[in-house]
């Protein structure tokens, strides 16, 4: 095939930063006339992938991006900055370009030219091709859940402008693409019982699956929820995806090898997952990126293992912990376990997953006989004058902590906190939501069987809808049916801290519950015996100089605390839900399309 014929068609559109020659092969495609003349040369040309196609990369101070920071882009977890995107902040200057097209263009050229490998056919082959289709649903699928509607490509074409100008499709025709890709990844790649080998196998691709279905499905109903009159065609295709997510979840869970990982100890099983380097025996995990802490670390425990990293854990998140025999904690009793910190927190009062995601004090965040180990007190609401030293809200992260860990948690990109890319309770996550979606009353059992494993590790009582359906007037899903709210509450917990709320949040259109008008706050500070912890050093309702902020005025009875000061955001989260469920495109390449593609709404 002659070089100027294996450019991806979308090439020029996004090449605004650093045009591509259009003389050149695709970045990283092997020199020799005839590429791909081995199943050696395919899986080091898929392998640059297992780099570019995973979730993380780490930890930044102030809650920024990678393992433990993701989730500052919700309610779940607070920095010093306000989140532009819940602030209706974001501009479209902050458009970026769509990278994404670069990978899928690469790939393209993989799976149209490796058709000549002497070994086509083979297990070995089959699997990398596989790979290869999974790693392109991958990439249409991170741009698919930030942008909606894309221009599909999966072939190489000619590099004149006229063949390069392609439109955006319809959403569900982009998600039906990505589901066959996974499809085609699910009938290629083989099995596998572990995740040893740290490469993706069926069951990772089935668990996307599971995923990418029910996102759709869910957005397409909640965005489309307040219409009266929905075509029909739309509600068949929101039930098939639900059905697609369910039978891709029942697949894997049918094969029997993964499990919930449970030793019967409930006050750590779960918290162990996460600062475990090397997971390749535990069968909770399908698929996970190993860092050693010397030639490839991340900086997770550098910026938490104080109880700071300049975040805090909301209010809003622990508030949605259910106590220890399954109601939801509300009223005059919730505040009773606020006044008293940290009663709240006590695995003898809550869910234990909470106080193995939020420490309690006396919780040791360093390893045992180093010099000065750290230990939990009262929060460092004042800080040490760094990010490392700060806590934001009164509530200290301690999942993804490596507590022992005896390399250096000192030095950046040393730590080897676990990036997991798919979890077993992903799986049942899911399956339990597409239930719910489905029919919650009908599916209740089945329900409850699904999520049993998550509840029994735990230490907590299996579901019962109407024991957990919270109607209390300051709950915001108040209005939801039981079976979806329950479904929903038991996402959140499990997946506290991991990065996948804002997405939750984008595909059930609910920010206006959970957003708009409200603002992220910390534990009960006035009218709490937390002020009695605290010296001359915690500086508060002051004309300057303050190191807190609390809600309220000095009268009020009850004050909580905020993690930036109440006139930054005086009426809470701003968000526009007209636009900012989807985020804008680079007006450049709008111009460049010539009116093939439009803008994202609103924008």
């Amino acid at each position: 095939m002659k070089k100027r014929n294996i450019l991806l068609g979308l090439a020029l559109a996004f090449c605004f930063t650093a045009c591509y020659d259009l003389d050149k092969m695709p970045e990283g495609v092997l020199s020799t006339a005839e590429p791909f003349r081995s199943t050696g040369e395919i899986r080091n040309y898929i392998d640059r992938y297992y780099e570019f196609g995973v979730r993380t990369q780490g930890f930044m101070a102030g809650g920024g991006g990678g393992i433990a920071g993701n989730d500052v882009n919700s309610d779940n977890l607070a920095s010093a900055a306000v989140n532009s995107r819940l602030m209706g902040l974001t501009s479209l200057s902050n458009a970026v370009a769509l990278d994404n097209y670069t990978h899928i263009r690469n790939i393209n050229f993989l799976i149209n030219n490796a058709g000549d490998c002497p070994e086509k056919g083979s297990v070995e082959y089959n699997h990398l091709m596989g790979e290869a289709y999974y790693f392109r649903a991958w990439f249409y699928y991170s741009m698919f859940s930030d942008y909606g509607r894309l221009a599909w490509v999966d072939t190489p074409l000619e590099p004149n402008l006229e063949v390069m100008m392609l439109p955006r499709e319809s959403r569900t025709f982009i998600a039906d693409k990505i589901l066959a890709d996974l499809d085609m990844a699910i009938s290629l790649m083989k099995e596998q019982n572990n995740s040893s080998s740290m490469r993706l196998h069926k069951d990772v691709a089935r668990a996307l699956k599971s995923e990418v279905a029910l996102f759709e499905a869910t957005w397409e109903k909640w965005h489309y929820a307040k219409e009266k009159n929905k075509p029909e065609k739309l509600m068949a295709k929101i039930d098939n995806y639900l059905d697609q997510s369910i039978a891709a979840a029942e697949e894997v869970r049918q094969r029997g090898v993964w499990k919930i990982y449970n030793t019967g100890n409930v006050e750590n099983d779960y918290r162990s997952i996460f600062e475990t380097p090397d997971l390749t025996a535990n069968p909770e995990i399908l698929w996970f990126k190993m860092y050693d802490g010397d030639q490839v670390g991340n900086s997770v425990t550098r910026y938490l293992n104080t109880g700071g990293g300049n975040v805090g854990v909301t209010a809003s998140l622990v508030d949605d912990y259910l106590t220890i025999d399954g109601r939801p904690l509300v009223g005059k009793e919730l505040l009773d376990a606020k006044r008293v910190y940290p009663t709240e927190l006590l695995p003898t009062v809550r869910d234990p997953r909470l106080s193995q995601t939020v420490a309690l004090p006396g919780q040791r965040m360093q390893p045992a006989g180093a010099g000065n180990p750290y230990v939990v007190g009262f929060p460092s609401l004042a800080g040490d004058g760094s990010a490392f030293g700060t806590n934001m809200t009164g509530y200290v992260m301690l999942k993804h902590v490596q507590i022992d860990y005896t390399g250096d948690y000192i030095s950046e990109y040393k730590g080897s906190t676990p990036a997991i890319q798919f979890r077993y309770a992903d799986v049942l996550l899911n399956y339990a939501e597409a239930l719910a979606e489905k029919n919650g009353a009908a599916n209740a059992g089945k329900i409850i069987e699904i999520l049993h494993p998550l509840r029994e590790r735990a230490g907590m009582p299996d579901i019962d809808f109407d024991r957990e359906y919270n109607t209390s007037a300051e709950y915001p899903f108040r209005n939801l049916d039981k079976y979806i709210q329950a479904v929903r509450r038991e996402r959140r917990v499990e997946k506290a801290l991991e990065g996948r709320r804002v997405f939750d949040i984008m595909r059930w259109a609910a920010a206006e519950e959970l957003i708009i008008g409200n603002r992220a706050h910390g534990a009960l500070f006035i009218g709490s015996n937390l002020p009695e912890q605290y010296g001359p050093e915690l500086k508060y309702d002051q004309a300057s100089g303050n190191n807190m902020f609390l809600t309220g005025s000095p009268d009020d009875a009850e004050r909580y605390i905020l993690p930036v000061p109440p006139s930054t955001m005086p009426n809470g989260w701003q968000f526009k839900p007209n636009r900012d469920y989807l985020l804008p495109i680079q007006e450049r390449m709008i111009n460049v399309m010539d009116g093939m593609w439009e803008q994202n709404p609103g924008w």
